[in-house]
C-alpha cells in the first residue's frame, strides 16, 4: 500500500478530536474497519463535515500517517437521512452499528457485513414513522442476522436438550417455553423440569454411595481407599427468560431472510424479543450494548 489508498466506506462511530476534526471508525468492504482522521470536519464550511457524519457512505481517498491516516478527499455514494429524523429509527441504527463494532475485523475484507448493515440501514430508512412495531421488528431481525454472522445463532426452532422442534400454541394462553442464553438457545420446559429430577437422583445417588459424607477424608479412611470413584453430574442450564406462543413466534420469524410486519399497531413481543437478543449479544460478545438504553427509553411500554 502506497502513501494514499482508495477505499469505500460506511461512517459507523464518530468522536471529537483536537479543535476541528473528528475521527471516523468506518466499515470498508475492501480493508474491513479502519479508523481515520477527517481534518477540519467540525469547522461550518468544511467539505467533510457532513462527508463524516453518521451513516454516510463514501468513496474516499486516504492519506497514510503515523500513528492515524487522515482523509484528503470524500464523495458521497448514499446516506441515510431518514435515521436522523426519527428517534427510534436513529436508536435502533446505532444498535445495529455497535453490533457491527463488536465483531468486524481490520485489515481483512469485510464485503458480506459491510451490505449486510446497508441492508437494514436502507430497511429500517424506508419505513413509514408511525411504524413503531416495524422498527422493532427490523431491529431484531438485524440482530439476529448479525449473531448469525458472528456464528452465533441462537437455536429457536427446537430445544436445545431434546432436539426437538418446538411448535407455538396459541390457544393455550399458559404454554411457555425457556431460554437459556448459557445453552445457545430455546428449551421445553417439560424437557428441562425432567432433567431436574434426574439430576436431583444423581445427588440421591452421590449421598448414598459416599455414606452421606461430603467432609474432608482423614488420613486414616484414605489409607482404606484403594480406589477412587468419581461422579459426573448432570448440568442443569440456567433459564433467562421464559416466552410465551406469540414471543416465541416472533424469534422464530428472525431466522427468515426477510420478516414482514403485518401491521402498525404497537406489538410489546418485538421489545420482550429484543431484550432476549441484547443479553445473548452481551454474553457472547462479552460486552454491554450501549446503544441498547435507547430503545429501552423510547420504546418503554406505555402505562
Amino acid at each position: 500500500m502506497g502513501k494514499t489508498y482508495k477505499v469505500t466506506g460506511i461512517n459507523l462511530k464518530t468522536q471529537v478530536f483536537g479543535e476541528s476534526d473528528r475521527i471516523v471508525t468506518i466499515l470498508t468492504p475492501e480493508l474491513g474497519l479502519i479508523r481515520v482522521i477527517a481534518p477540519g470536519a467540525r469547522k461550518p464550511l468544511s467539505r467533510l463535515g457532513g462527508r463524516s457524519g453518521m451513516f454516510v457512505v463514501n468513496e474516499l481517498l486516504i492519506a497514510k500517517g503515523r500513528s492515524l491516516d487522515r482523509i484528503t478527499q470524500a464523495q458521497t455514494i448514499t446516506s441515510y437521512p431518514g435515521l436522523a429524523k426519527n428517534l427510534g429509527k436513529l436508536a435502533a441504527s446505532q444498535y445495529l452499528a455497535e453490533m457491527v463494532l463488536l465483531q468486524a475485523l481490520s485489515e481483512q475484507p469485510q464485503i458480506e457485513l459491510y451490505e449486510l448493515i446497508n441492508a437494514h440501514l436502507s430497511r429500517l430508512q424506508g419505513l413509514s414513522d408511525d411504524e413503531s412495531s416495524g422498527v422493532l421488528a427490523y431491529l431484531d431481525h438485524g440482530i439476529f442476522q448479525l449473531l448469525a454472522f458472528a456464528g452465533l445463532t441462537p437455536q429457536v426452532q427446537a430445544c436445545c436438550l431434546t432436539q426437538r422442534p418446538l411448535i407455538p400454541e396459541f390457544t393455550n394462553p399458559y404454554w411457555r417455553v425457556g431460554f437459556s442464553i448459557n445453552s445457545g438457545g430455546t428449551i421445553c420446559l417439560q424437557a428441562w423440569e425432567n432433567l431436574k429430577k434426574q439430576a436431583s437422583k444423581q445427588m440421591t445417588k452421590v449421598a448414598m454411595e459416599s455414606g452421606g459424607n461430603y467432609g474432608p477424608i482423614s488420613a486414616n479412611e484414605s489409607n482404606h481407599l484403594d480406589y477412587e470413584t468419581i461422579f459426573h453430574l448432570t448440568e442443569i442450564p440456567k433459564l433467562s427468560h421464559h416466552l410465551n406462543a406469540q414471543q416465541l413466534a416472533k424469534l422464530q420469524q428472525l431466522r427468515q431472510p426477510e420478516i414482514i410486519v403485518k401491521n402498525t399497531a404497537r406489538d410489546d413481543s418485538w421489545l420482550f424479543v429484543e431484550k432476549v437478543l441484547r443479553q445473548y449479544a452481551q454474553y457472547h460478545f462479552g460486552r454491554p450494548i450501549r446503544s441498547a438504553v435507547l430503545i429501552d427509553s423510547y420504546f418503554a411500554p406505555k402505562l
